[in-house]
């Protein structure tokens, strides 16, 4: 491992800078949203919206019901939107100049009245950076993550007032734009934080420049 990657880990795994917890973007997620939240059931505070203008009905009832968006009004500009939230962070982790895929296929399919998909970019300390827009709601979105981005929040705009089931959402790390486009919706993996419970480093075999790290992580859920 890099010098100045090993620096970075080394502070996270001491909690040089900050108590913690931490966040690991998983390469290999299809979808870094949580199951429920992924499959449109449950807690409506898995979800944000702008103002008073949007409701959401079903979920509070149980975590397996689904629910339904209703938009009862719709303003003159900016909104209203419909936000996906992280438990605990501004947004969900990301890394700058990641590739990302958002699209929200579930209210597609119900002829929602949806005028945008949209991607808000924060830094680390919550303060939003821009936006990424896209007027083409029927089609995943993929975007990169711009520079000093550590958190993304994604989002759907209305454009009318009506009443449609949410259904599935993904939000995904790289251009998943074809499976998607072809039918896959996978089953939200999440992307909790995680706190360092152990922590070994040494110097790699053979070449002492290097560094060979262990870390053991676990979930943290309170």
């Amino acid at each position: 491992m890099q010098p100045d990657d090993v620096d970075h880990l080394d502070r996270l795994a001491r909690r040089v800078d900050s108590p913690g917890p931490i966040a690991v973007v998983d390469p290999l997620s299809r979808n870094l949203l949580a199951a429920a939240q992924a499959a449109g059931l449950g807690d409506p505070g898995r979800w944000a919206v702008s103002g008073t203008d949007i409701l959401l009905y079903g979920g509070g009832f149980g975590e397996y019901v689904p629910n339904s968006v209703s938009v009862e009004k719709v303003p003159d500009a900016n909104g209203p939107d419909l936000f996906w939230q992280h438990p605990l962070w501004p947004g969900f982790p990301v890394v700058a100049g990641m590739a990302v895929t958002w699209w929200a296929p579930g209210l597609v399919a119900k002829g929602a009245a949806l005028g945008q998909l949209r991607i808000e970019w924060y830094d680390a300390a919550g303060t939003r950076l821009s936006t990424g827009v896209t007027s083409t709601t029927d089609a995943p979105m993929v975007r990169t993550a711009p520079d000093g981005s550590a958190f993304m929040r994604p989002a759907v705009r209305f454009t009318a007032k009506g009443l449609w089931e949410m259904g599935p959402s993904v939000l995904a790390v790289g251009d998943s734009a074809a499976p998607l486009s072809a039918g896959e919706r996978p089953v939200g993996d999440g992307c909790p934080p995680y706190s360092i419970t152990r922590y070994t480093h040494a110097a790699t075999a053979g070449n002492g420049a290097f560094r060979d790290i262990t870390l053991e992580l676990v979930e943290v859920t309170a």
